[in-house]
């Protein structure tokens, strides 16, 4: 997973997790993929850029998917993760991916 931006690992991970819990109907099933995706982003934000900003976008990839279900409520589910997974993507991007 070297050569593959964070950014783009924690929106798939926000995305597929989402998506896995739908399409499956089984939620714990979607918890497992977006938690494996946040850890492989984790460690490459730790690996790139350090603990303290590895902290940092940890805590809003755990709020964005927070926050999708009550924005899920105003503006419906696919926008509601596709707008998280996006905003944690352009953090990621501007804090670790485009350093390269």
């Amino acid at each position: 997973m070297a050569g593959v931006p964070t950014s783009v690992i924690a929106a798939t991970g926000l995305v597929g997790g989402y998506a896995t819990a739908r399409w499956t109907k089984k939620r714990p099933l979607g918890g497992v993929a977006l938690a494996a995706a946040g850890a492989v982003a984790a460690r490459g934000w730790q690996q790139k850029a350090g603990n303290a900003t590895a902290a940092a976008l940890s805590g809003a990839y755990v709020a964005a998917f927070a926050g999708s279900h009550p924005l899920a409520k105003k503006i419906g589910a696919w926008p509601s993760v596709f707008a998280v997974a996006g905003s944690v993507a352009l953090a990621s991007w501007v804090a670790v991916d485009r350093r390269k």
